[in-house]
């Protein structure tokens, strides 16, 4: 059976049912392809609604692509109230709090890092967030000359045990307790935070 597309705005019962078809489709369009091998009319064809229809509800494909994001909880948000009580302990913190938050979603992790590296795109929306919110917050309590390239490699450390625990799915980092992860982790990070 062919779903009847039909152009402009849907009847406001459909609304929330089209806008999740869509969220739906382009999750698993972007974990699938990645973010340069996706395209709107795959996206609309998947969802069963007319492309225009994914424009008007988020603009454009970097716009679907953050509200694919969309989570019950901000992990962006826990992360930085981490950072600003300070640099003593911090490590731990952040490693608990971003793999708390990140653990129940891993497909989106995954698909969000999938995306960032197959695009090629410096704007990519995970690179966004971890160059204007996760460096910047650790940029504000990080002190010393070299405190840039500490939060870059801070970042990359966090975003590096990630992408193999969700995306690759390395063994046994995959599976590992999250305080276990932290408890061998945390102080290598940690040195970093304290230089």
């Amino acid at each position: 059976m062919t779903v009847k597309r039909t152009r402009g705005r849907p009847p406001a019962g459909d609304a929330a049912d089209r806008r999740a078809a869509i969220l739906d489709a382009a999750r698993a369009q972007f974990a699938a392809q990645g973010f340069g091998g996706t395209s709107m009319r795959a996206i609309a064809r998947e969802a069963g609604v007319d492309v225009s229809l994914i424009s008007h509800y988020f603009g454009d494909k970097s716009g679907l692509l953050v509200a694919t994001m969309e989570l019950p909880v901000n992990p962006i948000e826990k992360i930085a109230l981490v950072i600003k009580d300070g640099p003593d302990g911090m490590a731990e913190r952040l490693l608990r709090t971003f793999l708390g938050a990140w653990d129940p979603h891993r497909d989106v992790f995954s698909s969000m890092i999938r995306t960032t590296l197959g695009s090629g795109d410096s704007q990519a929306p995970m690179l966004q967030i971890a160059r204007n919110i996760l460096i910047a917050a650790l940029l504000e309590v990080l002190d010393g000359d070299d405190r840039e390239l500490r939060a870059s490699l801070i970042a990359s450390q966090l975003i590096g045990m990630a992408t193999m625990r969700y995306v690759v799915r390395l063994s046994p980092l995959a599976d590992a307790p999250i305080d276990e992860v932290v408890r061998l982790y945390a102080p290598g990070m940690q040195v970093l935070i304290d230089s």
